[in-house]
């Protein structure tokens, strides 16, 4: 790659890398967030209670948790191209699958095939970028191959909605194949014939005590709302093991070093664990969140899924619009500005509906969520490319899991602890409007935290 080309522009090979992993990775976002509205239909449809239909969602979160830390190694014995085009048929051939599923049961083993699949695409896809860009123009890599992340919450509530209304349970599925089949035929015309990289051995120690470890937690976490907060044994039982395991293999993998099955030494470099934090916080934001809005437009407003999935089209288009120049600045003056700036924005958005009730306007709404989107767009990019900050080629692909893992176990306690306050408020608020209320302001409370960690991030443009 020409001089030229790494200041003024992007390389078009790492352009045709980037739509290929963008369309693999696409369906893996949406199909969360299609099944989250869809549960209700499920349940009808199969004849499942409420406690055994949780497992559709929960089996996906603990198969992707269980594959999730082994994808640095599997990447270096088999190759990104390879270890891509597998994950991604098993998570296509999971989703057709489950469109075909004759019961529950069924639909809950093949939810954990898909989840197997999507545990190793999310943080490959990072790697495979981050490796191949070589520290030139991250943030408009990054801003075009993090896309799914942004939206998928946002017009994965929308797509449900639309099948749902129109066609049977079977499409939140069938959707998938579309997706996943054109992103083999891209990935195996446009990547690169990568081969294996520092052949590493398994630790198996150190797979046995992070995998169930990080398991224990998502699972206490996704017991919260059911439980009704936080100190139900089902909630407090798999979560202390969790952390107790994970305490463990913080010990284990300090003894081994790069040996260990995630290098935890990463952590001295401050941007990644800078980016490690608020990606957390970015995952409460974004999840959290996400659970409030929907819920907000429908107990509130009277919405039903559809109409509350469409309300909720603005906040993607501001995403969408902020994504470009945010690349751009991060490229040019460095992430820390770029994610303050982002949250401040996604903060000041977020407080209109502190103060929403049922009379509120609703385009005066569907404004502030058009900004709030404009500040989530931007976060995002500083974020993930602050993260690989001074890391070398083969400190990449534990980078990528350990921000993975930061983003989604924050978003599951972001969803935890928001459902728990809003529905302590919803006892003891004279209006149920009041409850939200609350439960934004801790919104709002989450984000301005991210606002302030974000000073810490490095500010000088991120180059090799």
């Amino acid at each position: 790659m020409s001089e030229q080309t790494a200041t003024t522009g992007i390389d078009p090979q790492l352009k045709k890398l980037a739509i290929a992993l963008v369309t693999g990775v696409m369906a893996v976002i949406l199909d969360t967030t299609i099944v989250s509205v869809g549960l209700h239909d499920l349940g009808a449809a199969l004849g499942a209670s409420v406690s055994t239909l949780q497992w559709v969602s929960t089996a996906y979160l603990i198969a992707m948790f269980v594959t999730m830390p082994i994808t640095g190694w599997a990447q270096s014995r088999l190759g990104s191209k390879r270890l891509w085009l597998i994950a991604l048929s098993v998570f296509t051939i999971g989703s057709l699958l489950c469109a075909l599923a004759w019961d529950v049961t069924s639909l809950i083993v093949f939810r954990a095939l898909q989840g197997v699949g999507g545990g190793v695409m999310l943080p490959l896809m990072s790697t495979i970028l981050m490796q191949a860009a070589k520290g030139r123009n991250l943030g408009r890599l990054m801003a075009a191959v993090s896309l799914p992340a942004a939206i998928g919450p946002i017009l994965g509530p929308v797509v449900g909605g639309i099948i749902l209304h129109y066609v049977s349970w079977h499409w939140m599925f069938l959707v998938n194949l579309p997706l996943g089949v054109a992103g083999l035929l891209l990935a195996l015309r446009l990547f690169p014939a990568g081969e294996p990289g520092r052949r590493v051995r398994l630790d198996v120690v150190g797979l046995l005590l992070v995998s169930p470890g990080v398991v224990g937690v998502i699972y206490g976490l996704s017991k919260v709302g059911e439980s009704g907060g936080f100190g139900h044994s089902e909630v407090l039982v798999p979560m202390i093991a969790g952390l107790a395991l994970l305490v463990a293999f913080w010990w284990w993998a300090a003894r081994r070093g790069e040996q260990a099955l995630i290098d935890l030494q990463l952590f001295r470099h401050r941007a990644l664990a800078v980016s490690t934090a608020l990606l957390f916080l970015t995952g409460i934001a974004l999840y959290g969140a996400m659970l409030l809005l929907p819920l907000y437009w429908q107990q509130i407003r009277g919405e039903d899924a559809l109409g509350a999935g469409l309300l909720l089209v603005p906040q993607g288009i501001g995403a969408l619009a902020s994504r470009s120049l945010a690349g751009r600045l991060t490229d040019k003056i460095g992430g820390r500005w770029v994610a303050v700036t982002g949250f401040a924005v996604m903060t000041i958005a977020t407080v209109p509906f502190a103060f929403a009730s049922e009379e509120t306007n609703t385009w005066f709404l569907m404004v502030v969520l058009l900004v709030r989107g404009l500040g989530l767009g931007a976060v995002v990019i500083p974020l993930m490319t602050g993260a690989y900050v001074g890391l070398d080629h083969d400190e990449m692909p534990d980078a990528s899991i350990i921000t993975r893992i930061a983003q989604q176990v924050g978003g599951s306690f972001g969803t935890a602890v928001l459902a728990v306050i809003l529905t302590t408020a919803a006892t003891t608020s004279a209006k149920l409007s009041d409850a939200y209320g609350t439960a934004f302001w801790w919104a709002t409370g989450f984000t301005a935290v991210a606002a302030l960690l974000s000073l810490l991030l490095p500010k000088q443009s991120v180059k090799p």
